[in-house]
């Protein structure tokens, strides 16, 4: 597999899971796959919070895994793959590990344990028990408003020293913490900004990519933007930039990802909008409006 020390930058793609009538649309699963493969992007996140990890069964994500990588195959690209996982039980998490630990798959990506509050000594012991047990390097996924606790710097470079622990999804909603942790982290911790719309700022503060759900739309502009800071281009990065920044509102009008399967299914690259409850489809309101948005782009991109 992929040495992710040398491949975790760039802009990475969380992979919403397509179903229909109540199951995994494997017809769908591989349209979209192949699609992105031939995309701008530099990997594949499955089954995390975009990819509604929560709601699949074992079997189901198994399933996602083995498909998304038949079809990077089958275009000869070497697309790594992050499996999204999640948990407030750390053994529990690590029989996952030893579930998961001959699948396809590059690294996993692990937020915080949610829901118990631990303390930042309970984080750091939580991550460097999964970090000692897996197969598959570590990212770790730092989103306090979904875990009531964040992970603060101090935990984080301590955790970023851990040899299988290599990098973060930084969704920590503070730009002065990200800055600090961007300016004192160890060479090779990736941070890739998992904020939408901070985006471009994120990389303009140093941020080594993003993992982007709006990213599903105008995937080559996205990527644009961060080719062309990496050759100095600022103003050009800032314009490409503009085009899509509208977009990474839009999308998270409602809860994500119904907005962008909305999307995607009027795109054609899925059969169906469906997301499985607690979340629902978007509103007659918001439909109307990515209507409005889509056919506006039609008509511009003629």
């Amino acid at each position: 597999m992929t040495d992710l020390r040398t491949h975790l930058h760039g802009l990475w793609l969380p992979l919403v899971t397509p179903f229909r009538d109540g199951r995994l649309d494997e017809v769908s699963l591989r349209r979209l796959s192949r699609h992105y493969c031939t995309q701008a992007i530099d990997g594949f996140i499955l089954g995390a919070t975009s990819g509604e990890g929560m709601t699949l069964r074992d079997a189901e994500l198994e399933r996602l895994v083995a498909i998304v990588r038949d079809e990077i195959a089958a275009v000869r690209r070497n697309v790594p793959i992050g499996l999204g996982l999640s948990g407030a039980d750390t053994s529990r998490l690590k029989d996952r590990l030893d579930e998961t630990a001959d699948w396809p798959i590059d690294f996993y990506l692990i937020a915080s344990p949610y829901y118990v509050r631990p303390s930042q000594r309970g984080i750091s012991a939580h991550f460097e028990a999964l970090a000692d047990h897996a197969a598959w390097p570590l990212a770790l996924y730092n989103i306090p408003y979904r875990c009531a606790v964040g992970i603060t710097n101090q935990t984080m470079l301590r955790l970023a020293e851990h040899p299988n622990i290599v990098g973060l999804k930084d969704c920590g909603a503070s730009r002065e913490q990200s800055i600090a942790l961007l300016r004192d982290r160890p060479q090779g911790f990736a941070v890739l900004t998992g904020e939408d719309a901070n985006y471009f700022e994120a990389l303009s503060d140093g941020a080594d990519g993003g993992i982007l759900l709006s990213a599903h739309l105008k995937t080559a502009t996205f990527a644009a933007v961060h080719a062309e800071l990496k050759r100095g281009n600022a103003a050009a990065a800032e314009a490409r930039w503009q085009e899509v920044a509208e977009l990474t509102r839009l999308l998270f009008t409602e809860p994500s990802p119904a907005p962008a399967k909305y999307w995607l299914w009027r795109s054609g690259l899925i059969d169906s909008p469906e997301v499985r409850l607690p979340m629902v489809e978007v509103s007659s309101e918001l439909a109307a409006m990515l209507d409005r948005e889509i056919e506006r782009r039609v008509k511009v991109a003629a």
